[in-house]
């Protein structure tokens, strides 16, 4: 059969549809093959998903508003302190702000020339040439502003008097520390127990599952047992025996343990999931192949297995960041000087008359748990084929 020649650059041409008409082509999102018959493109399983999570407004807010959250923790130390961003001193320069990170990362001459914190005075008298960028707003996390310590600015108020004001945005607590500070440091605290504690759980749970369901026997008896002996231990009463048993606790500690015990749901899912895809006709072709155990786990079943594995994951962080919420508000969470959202709470419980102890960080933590919720959801709507039929 003879074929017509094809068309020239640039030229449009027409291609038969149904009913024998013809409808121009344009070549965009379209394969041909050597008899110029044109298909769709196909659309990977993660880029189909992210279309659809897209039309969520609300998730795609939540995400912006976790990216927020981000770049707070980053900056923190550029939006509220009294340590200089930057400075020079006796010709170096330093980066004192990051103490706020971890104090040994705070340059030692400044402790050695006695600085004892206070930063604007002793640059003036100690260095003549010495110069600072400072952060946003000049208020610290762990004290109270003193009187003249920026200069020709009064102490921070303490107690009823400190309302919020243009000096302190959202008040101070009972001991004069600005709560707008201590929110902002306490951004890091919120995202590191939801990232590190689920990132724990993550790891653990995958790997638990994915031998149970993929070597099963023997195996798969012995970490299902595993998970049902550690789905019967309560999180907060192993963590407050741990904080009445170590010395020193710490927030890591914390993050360990839910990260140790929350692992359960994501296993069991893990399992079903390798369970149902180690039969499949690509699993069957790997192993045909030649290809190992290990490299059928993580190269061919994982990737189609990891979708549904991210809503627990997603849920997770959130019931792990008001799990911290809650320890700190009865007192168990980061030790001071700490700052912490659920420790802002604490503080309200001598006076409730404070409302801005309660009103501000009460509300970072209702949108952030609500966030990290919208994003859980989104998910699952977008990679559970079931669900989306069922909204049709």
């Amino acid at each position: 059969m003879k074929r017509s020649p094809p068309p020239e650059k640039g030229d449009s041409h027409h291609v038969p549809v149904a009913g024998g008409d013809t409808a121009p082509a344009t070549g965009r999102g379209l394969q041909t093959n050597g008899d110029c018959h044109l298909f769709p493109r196909s659309t990977g399983f993660w880029a189909e998903a992210w279309r659809r999570f897209r039309r969520r407004k609300l998730a795609l807010a939540a995400v912006a508003f976790i990216g927020g959250l981000v770049l707070t923790a980053l900056l923190a130390p550029a939006i509220a302190g009294t340590k200089p961003v930057l400075c020079r001193y006796k010709g170096r320069i330093y980066a004192p702000c990051l103490g706020y990170f971890r104090r040994d990362l705070e340059p030692a001459i400044f402790t050695k020339d006695r600085f004892r914190g206070t930063y604007p005075r002793n640059l003036a008298e100690k260095d003549p040439e010495s110069w600072a960028v400072w952060p946003l707003v000049f208020q610290d996390p762990s004290r109270s502003v003193r009187a003249d310590e920026w200069p020709g600015e009064p102490a921070n108020p303490a107690r009823d008097e400190g309302r919020p004001s243009r000096r302190n945005l959202f008040g101070t607590d009972q001991a004069g520390v600005d709560v707008f500070a201590k929110m902002v440091h306490g951004t890091t605290i919120a995202l590191l127990v939801g990232f590190v504690s689920m990132g724990i759980a993550g790891s653990i749970g995958i790997v638990m599952g994915a031998l149970g369901g993929y070597c099963g026997g023997w195996v798969d008896i012995l970490t299902s047992r595993i998970t049902e002996i550690v789905m019967c231990i309560p999180t907060l009463v192993l963590i407050l025996a741990v904080i009445a048993v170590i010395e020193k606790p710490t927030i890591w500690h914390t993050m360990a343990i839910i990260g140790a015990t929350g692992w359960t749901g994501i296993a069991r899912l893990t399992r079903g999931e390798f369970l149902r895809l180690k039969g499949a006709e690509f699993v069957l072709a790997a192993r045909a192949a030649g290809a190992g155990p290990v490299r059928i786990m993580l190269r061919h079943i994982l990737p189609n297995a990891l979708a549904p594995v991210l809503v627990p994951i997603t849920f997770g962080i959130a019931s792990a960041v008001l799990l911290e919420s809650s320890l700190s508000f009865l007192g168990f969470g980061a030790p001071p000087p700490t700052a912490s959202w659920g420790s802002i709470l604490n503080d309200a419980r001598g006076n409730l008359a404070m409302w801005w102890l309660v009103v501000f960080p009460g509300a970072a933590i209702f949108l952030t748990v609500l966030a990290y919720n919208l994003i859980g959801e989104a998910l699952q709507e977008a990679t559970d084929p079931r669900l989306r039929e069922a909204r049709k």
